[in-house]
């Protein structure tokens, strides 16, 4: 059972093969996120003694294994990204058989590479359906990090009809229902929720607007003192990480005009803002911020441990 007087945060990482720089999936930047974003994220981890979750997906995992290996000696934990982060395969595209095959495919990869059982699941691009957590069940995940509750800044992001969810989710963590990863039940997935303010507490929001950032920060940290939730940060090693720029015309994902405009061409240039060197003193001042006020950093297995009982006997009083 969760010890009271302790305050949690877990610092979580999405790794893959996005180019921030380019707006595009590269298996070039894989190897930049290998060879300069993770080492820096592990040298500021063992800095303030951060035990972190990294979510890979299987495709930079396969692609190069050593960005796996390298977390283990640390005691941070592996956690599932999908196989792909390839838009056309986001996991509210795909059938529950598919969902299945790609957890199937993506844990088989990781498990091979890191000799540790992946119990730990997020969505790329946090996007889901009624058909996850049955797919995450049957496939042996115990938990989710993908839901992002009362964060507004979704509509610049794929998948935005099926976030509407996200308004009325519970803001600590939970039990899920069987079809549905927003709401708590009697499902067998634990959810940790990202946590936001209105606006999202991730390195891209730290990028784009420290000053916002370092508001909905402090009131992140009296929330979850006070009423002892977790206070869960999500970055991306690509977002540590120096490239060319290579130009032309932004790669078009969207099905529609509109959401060209907002979740490809506006989000592009957004994410640009201090991006590559300019994040790495940036994040750290939130690391050292976050280690001063007494936080134990732990990984989302940790978490999931000191809570699950506690959990579901609240769920049982409920029902």
């Amino acid at each position: 059972m969760q010890n009271r007087g302790k305050k949690y945060c877990l610092i979580t990482n999405d790794v893959e093969t996005t180019s921030l720089w380019n707006h595009c999936l590269s298996d070039q930047t894989g190897e930049k996120v290998l060879k300069e974003g993770m080492p820096v994220l592990l040298e500021l981890y063992r800095k303030y003694n951060i035990k972190a979750t990294f979510y890979f997906t299987g495709h930079i995992a396969k692609l190069y294994p050593d960005v796996v290996r390298m977390i283990i000696p640390d005691g941070h934990e592996v956690g599932c990204h999908g196989l792909t982060h390839e838009s056309d395969k986001a996991f509210d595209k795909l059938s529950y058989r598919d969902q299945v095959d790609h957890l199937i495919r993506s844990k088989g990869i990781l498990e091979s590479i890191s000799n540790t059982k992946v119990v730990s699941f997020r969505a790329p691009a946090l996007r889901v359906n009624e058909d996850t957590p049955k797919a995450l069940a049957e496939t042996g995940f115990l938990i989710d990090s993908s839901v992002a509750p009362q964060r507004m800044d979704m509509f610049l992001s794929f998948g935005s009809v099926n976030k509407l969810k996200w308004f009325t989710a519970p803001r600590n963590h939970y039990f899920t229902k069987e079809n549905n990863l927003a709401r708590r039940g009697n499902g067998n997935i634990f959810e940790i929720p990202i946590l936001a303010a209105g606006l999202p507490y991730t390195g891209t929001m730290m990028r784009i607007s420290p000053s916002i950032t370092h508001i909905v920060k402090h009131m992140l940290v009296w929330e979850t003192s006070v009423l002892k939730r977790p206070l869960v940060f999500l970055i991306h090693p690509n977002e540590l990480i120096e490239e060319e720029i290579i130009g032309g015309r932004i790669q078009r994902r969207a099905n529609n005009y509109f959401a060209y405009l907002l979740g490809d061409k506006l989000r592009y240039y957004i994410k640009l803002r201090n991006l590559g060197k300019k994040a790495i003193p940036l994040f750290e001042s939130h690391l050292s911020y976050l280690s001063k006020k007494n936080y134990c950093f732990v990984t989302a297995k940790d978490y999931y441990e000191l809570n699950k009982t506690k959990s579901n006997e609240t769920i049982s009083q409920e029902s």
